[in-house]
């Protein structure tokens, strides 16, 4: 096995690029290829490390328990390892859970932690996180998920009554996204959890889990909501969005920051125009967020958190928007949306354009245009008549 995974290393980066979870891309290359699980609505998209990158740069899973419900190849533990090791950490420090639900899966996350010496419970079992949740009654610092996107099927009878939805309503039978929600919300640590985990988009707006996501904002859970650009996936080429959960938004020291109280509020941030960076040598268009769009986005979160910021006029136009729950045009007056295209401003540019200037100048031209096709015309016939031909 040793050998096999030295062979595995062997592969060159110009392949693959800087990313570091070689097992994992391999096992993306599978999904890709051969459609395991995967489909357009519903399905496992092998995280990349760019993304992996942005939601640890944010919740900064640097020490203690980290948890991730449906945790595929394992993939996000080895990358916010090794993003540990880049920051001078202790992977010995962090205790990383996982549930996985196919077998196969199962089996290659726990080779693929065991060979890195990551410290690791997945259960004794494959199994549904949602019908077996195997680390009940568990809490813990940091949650990182890319749960399969608009899951049917998750749903039987036994859920009905759930205590991870006791406090909110049952989730839609149709779609997973709120039940994933509730999941990871009652695994976080009441005191001082926070999560990053990515949704497809619609469920930012979803009105069959509207009084969940109601109650989630009048609770304070949500603290940011990050909609991504298209094509970070390699294996679908739709947006989806980062949310940001927090237990604690009343401000206080945390990794060596002063953060003030952001009770009410919520940071909307828009990155789907960051599409500047194709990736070359992909069979489909793909993009990636560099390291210093990933810095910009955590700055723009670490400075909305920070002692001393006014939230109330916190936003750059097209880019991000901090907004309260009670405010004129806020989170409340929009019906409880979580779409950012509702709260942060996008410049209409038409408004700025002078049309009696644009058209009086479009006249001009056209009349200079006109002025000259005569002339032409003249010259022309006049070479013609030259000629002997008469016009």
């Amino acid at each position: 096995m040793k050998k096999l995974i030295d062979e595995v290393n062997k592969i060159s980066h110009k392949v693959f690029g800087e990313e570091k979870d070689l097992i994992g891309r391999v096992y993306e290359y599978f999904l890709k290829e051969f459609a395991v699980n995967a489909t357009k609505e519903e399905g496992e998209y092998y995280t990349p490390h760019d993304i992996v990158q942005l939601i640890a740069s944010m919740i900064e899973p640097f020490d203690g328990t980290i948890y991730d419900p449906c945790c595929g190849s394992g993939g996000m533990f080895i990358q916010s390892a090794e993003l540990v090791k880049a920051k001078q950490g202790d992977i010995s420090r962090i205790n990383v859970y996982g549930q996985e639900k196919e077998a196969a899966t199962y089996r290659l996350a726990k080779m693929n932690l065991a060979l890195r010496g990551i410290s690791h419970n997945l259960g004794a079992e494959s199994d549904s996180t949602f019908t077996n949740d195997l680390h009940k009654g568990l809490y813990f610092d940091y949650i990182m998920a890319n749960p399969p996107f608009n899951l049917k099927g998750w749903y039987n009878d036994n859920l009905k009554n759930d205590s991870r939805w006791s406090d909110y309503d049952t989730p839609p039978e149709s779609n997973a996204n709120y039940a994933w929600i509730l999941h990871i919300l009652s695994h976080m640590n009441q005191q001082k959890g926070v999560a990053g985990f990515l949704l497809a988009n619609g469920a930012l707006g979803d009105t069959d889990a509207l009084n969940i996501r109601r109650k989630l904002i009048e609770n304070d859970k949500v603290e940011a909501i990050i909609v991504l650009p298209r094509e970070l996936f390699i294996t679908t080429d739709i947006s989806v969005t980062l949310w940001i959960l927090n237990q604690n938004k009343k401000g206080g020291m945390w990794h060596g920051r002063k953060l003030r109280n952001r009770e009410g509020e919520i940071l909307f941030m828009d990155l789907r125009q960051w599409t500047e960076n194709s990736v070359k040598g992909e069979q489909k268009k793909k993009v990636i967020l560099k390291e210093d769009q990933i810095k910009r986005a955590s700055e723009i979160y670490f400075k909305w958190q920070a002692e001393g910021t006014d939230g109330d006029n916190y936003a750059e136009p097209e880019l991000y928007r901090s907004v309260r729950l009670d405010e004129a045009d806020g989170i409340e007056a929009n019906n409880f949306s979580l779409v950012p295209s509702r709260y942060i401003e996008f410049v209409d540019r038409d408004t700025n354009i002078d049309y009696d200037k644009v058209l009086t100048e479009t006249a001009s031209v056209v009349s200079d245009l006109l002025k000259q096709q005569r002339e032409n015309d003249e010259t022309l016939r006049n070479a013609l008549k030259q000629l002997g031909y008469e016009c």
